[in-house]
């Protein structure tokens, strides 16, 4: 598949459990296209609480080296408090960053610079175990790269339409 033919290709995945899973979408974007601007652009739009980030790993500031091919993330969930904060930059950003390289390393995606992946985390504010944060966003990045990639499986998107009118959300209350 070439790199313009993954641009704009969206992922999702989960893993873990609540409250130290994690929830990530993935959209992959060809560098130079509209795609890739608007996911680059999101660095300059920083908000309280929401702190876009070039995904980078080492054991000190001083040693951070980015993630090939170079990952954005994003964090879905305000992160105020200094513990949901770490959670989010520290355990999230290091699983996703192992999830991508995994990715890699699966033969999912080339460690190149013309491949942009933009992540979207969903910590759980009451996460306490960084540990398990970081299994889990390891896991779902890898499992929503692989969806972009891989597609979804017809035979479930078809289970899904069949059971639509029987379909629960758990932040959903109602019938």
């Amino acid at each position: 598949m070439s790199r313009e033919e993954l641009d704009g290709r969206i992922g999702e995945g989960w893993s873990g459990t609540a409250p130290n899973g994690a929830h990530v979408n993935v959209v992959l974007a060809h560098r130079g296209s509209p795609t890739a601007a608007t996911a680059v652009s999101m660095l300059a739009h920083p908000t309280p609480g929401h702190t876009p980030v070039l995904v980078c790993v080492g054991p000190t500031q001083a040693e951070y080296e980015p993630v090939w091919p170079p990952t954005l993330m994003m964090n879905k969930a305000t992160a105020l408090e200094e513990r949901h904060q770490t959670m989010t930059w520290g355990a999230a950003q290091l699983g996703i960053g192992q999830g991508v390289l995994d990715a890699v390393a699966d033969g999912l995606v080339e460690a190149t610079g013309d491949l942009l992946v933009l992540v979207a985390v969903w910590v759980d504010p009451a996460a306490h175990d960084e540990r398990a944060v970081r299994k889990a966003s390891r896991a779902a990045a890898r499992k929503a790269i692989g969806v972009c990639i891989e597609g979804r499986d017809p035979a479930a998107a078809a289970a899904l339409v069949e059971r639509r009118d029987s379909l629960r959300n758990p932040f959903y209350s109602g019938e």
